[in-house]
Formats: structure tokens, C-alpha cells, sequence
């Protein structure tokens, strides 16, 4: 990837067990998953979390973690000042925070710029001042290579974002590699495949099918619900992250890292597996109109990580995703509140208008 600046500051930080963590946006899905993960592995670690808590963002998904080993910021990674307290003292930071909806990007796509592309901005500055940080493990997405019909994406295939949200989380992904190019930051990036788990906000595929289906509601399937995704749990692309910041500098620093799962499912076989699950019937499939740009497959090649960090996977996708499903039919409690309130209103406003295709998708 390139060598980093001349005259680069020797950093002095505590190892990770037990470091001070900033981990921004982890009021989040990816986030809280990886507190919670985090928290357990490295007992002696402190962890501070920064969070704007937009609709996304909710503290019961840090409920019952220890308060003690635990530090709430509620700010924004946009606004310097709040980056600067809640970095202040941390040895370690990993960039959860973004905005992360396709469809919200193409409405909005100004809000993903500020926050997916600005906002690291802002973060990668409060670190180059902090001296003795000792890693900024940047979230990037595997959107960043755009639509992939061939052979999986290796980290040296070329970034062609198609949508707002993949082109702001490219903007982030390479500031991030040349704040190590030209400052020396100690930055590693990843670009990790779809996630699905507990926690989920649901507006992303599997937490709205299966909640709609709990639910006896229609599941708006775009298009033919033939595009493809390599889906990988929660916890392994967590895990993966834990890796990246216990590995030595040598072997990671500058780099960038595919985390991905190496199995690929389309939305209609994901659909089947939900209303097996649930035993729904498949009447409530209910194909409408495709949303603009919208990539047939994504695909990684993750050897790089695998050789170099040993990391795979361990959950099977169909194992995985009945847990989940489970998960949200056990907690009502957390997902109901949440779809009687913003969510309505924008699910009414992705879908309420959008043309159903009768008789199935067009040909």
C-alpha cells in the first residue's frame, strides 16, 4: 500500500488488553456488538463510546455492560470538539460512526458526505494530535468496489462506488490511508461484506423481513430479489476487528483488509429461510419496484486476512441467521418501540409510494 511518511513519530501506547478504546458510533449495530465482544475479551480495557444517537443510535444496545470499564460521550464525530473529548486519553480508536442506508443515501446524500467522509476528516485530525495513539482502525464497506459480476474483489481491485453511501465511505476509506501515507497515522482499514445479527436497526433487509413477517406485513422485495451479498455474522466480522488491533504494526498498519464470510446469498433465498423459520407463508412476498443503481452482487476475496491473521469465520450462514431470527422474536421489547416511531415515517416514505409488481418482477 505504499510506505508512510518520512520522520514518523515512534507511538508509545498501552497494549490492548488494557487500553483505553474509543469506539465511535457504538450505540450502533456493528458497534455495540463490538463493545460487548470487546469487553469480554479484554477485561482490563477501557472503553469510551462517542454516539450522535440519530434514529439509528440507541443506548439499550449497550444495556448490561459494565458501567465501570464504561464511558457514554454523546456527541458527534462532525463537531471537533466533541471528537477531542471523548479521544482524550484513548490509545485505540475504531470508527464505527457513519451513516449506512443505500436508500437513505440516495435521498439524502448530502448528510452521508458530512458525516461518512467529513466526519472521519475530523476524527483523523483529533488523532494526528494525540501522540501516543497506538492504532485507527478505519469501517469501510465493500460497496467501495461497486457492483462485482466476476471474480471476487481482492483489497487492490478499483474503488467504483454506484451509490451516495458507498462513494462517501470511499471518501473516508482513502482520506483515512493518507493520513498514514502523509502523517504516519497508524490507520488500518476494513471493508467488510453485509452483517446481519442481533441489534440490527430494522430498516436493513433481515431485521425488516423478519420483524414485517412477526408482524404479518408484506415483505417489499426490489426488483427480482436476484442481487447477491456475502453475509457475515455480527460476531465473526467483530472478531476479525479484534485481531486487526492486537496484531504488531508490521503486519497491518497502512493496509487494508477484506472481512467477509465467502458465501453468497440472494435476497429471495434469504427471504424463503426467514418465512421457513417463522412459518409464514410466502404470500407476503410482495415484489416492487427496484431502487435506482442498484448493484447485482457484491463479492470478497478475504485470503489476505486469513494468511495473515489466521481469522475465518465461525458461524454458517443458515445456522446464523435462525439465531437471529430467533433473537428478534424473543425481543419485542426492542424492536417494537423502534418501528412505531421515526421508522414509520420513512418506511412509508421508501415504500408507501412504490409500485408493486403485479404477478411477480417484471422480465
Amino acid at each position: 500500500m505504499g510506505e508512510p511518511a518520512a520522520g514518523r513519530r515512534p507511538r508509545a501506547a498501552r497494549p490492548v488488553s488494557g487500553a483505553r478504546i474509543l469506539a465511535t458510533g457504538a450505540a450502533g449495530f456493528i458497534g455495540s456488538n463490538w463493545v460487548r465482544l470487546a469487553m469480554a475479551r479484554w477485561p482490563e480495557a477501557h472503553f469510551a463510546v462517542l454516539d450522535a444517537l440519530t434514529y439509528a443510535g440507541n443506548r439499550a444496545n449497550l444495556a448490561g455492560l459494565d458501567e465501570a470499564r464504561l464511558t457514554f460521550h454523546h456527541g458527534d464525530i462532525r463537531k471537533p470538539q466533541d471528537v477531542a473529548r471523548a479521544m482524550a486519553g484513548c490509545d485505540y480508536v475504531v470508527n464505527f460512526a457513519a451513516e449506512s442506508m443505500v436508500d437513505r443515501s440516495i435521498e439524502d446524500p448530502g448528510s452521508f458526505i458530512l458525516t461518512d467522509t467529513y466526519g472521519v476528516f475530523v476524527l483523523l485530525e483529533e488523532a494526528k494530535r494525540q501522540e501516543t495513539l497506538g492504532r485507527f482502525v478505519q469501517i469501510s464497506t465493500d460497496e467501495v468496489y461497486g457492483e462485482i459480476l466476476g471474480e471476487p474483489a481482492t483489497e487492490e481491485a478499483p474503488l467504483v462506488p454506484r451509490n451516495p453511501y458507498a462513494a462517501s465511505k470511499a471518501g473516508g476509506d482513502r482520506l483515512a490511508y493518507a493520513y498514514f501515507a502523509t502523517y504516519g497515522l497508524p490507520v488500518v482499514i476494513t471493508r467488510c461484506s453485509n452483517n446481519y445479527g442481533p441489534y440490527q436497526y430494522p430498516e436493513k433487509l433481515i431485521p425488516l423481513f423478519v420483524t414485517n413477517a412477526l408482524e404479518d406485513r408484506p415483505l417489499p422485495v426490489y426488483g427480482s430479489g436476484k442481487n447477491r451479498r456475502d453475509w457475515i455474522h455480527v460476531e465473526d466480522h467483530c472478531e476479525a476487528l479484534c485481531r486487526l488491533l492486537e496484531a504488531p504494526a508490521e503486519a497491518v498498519e497502512g493496509e487494508v483488509f477484506n472481512i467477509g464470510a465467502g458465501r453468497e446469498w440472494d435476497v429471495l433465498e434469504i427471504t424463503d429461510r426467514i418465512l421457513h423459520i417463522l412459518d409464514k407463508p410466502k404470500s407476503l412476498v410482495q415484489h416492487v419496484e427496484d431502487r435506482p443503481g442498484h448493484d447485482r452482487r457484491y463479492a470478497l476475496d478475504t485470503a489476505k486476512l486469513t494468511s495473515r491473521l489466521g481469522w475465518a469465520p465461525r458461524h454458517a450462514f443458515e445456522a446464523g441467521l435462525a439465531e437471529t431470527v430467533r433473537w428478534y422474536e424473543e425481543r419485542r421489547d426492542w424492536w417494537e418501540p423502534i418501528k412505531a416511531g421515526e421508522f414509520r415515517e420513512y418506511y412509508e416514505r421508501m415504500y408507501g409510494s412504490r409500485r408493486v409488481l403485479e404477478g411477480g418482477p417484471a422480465s
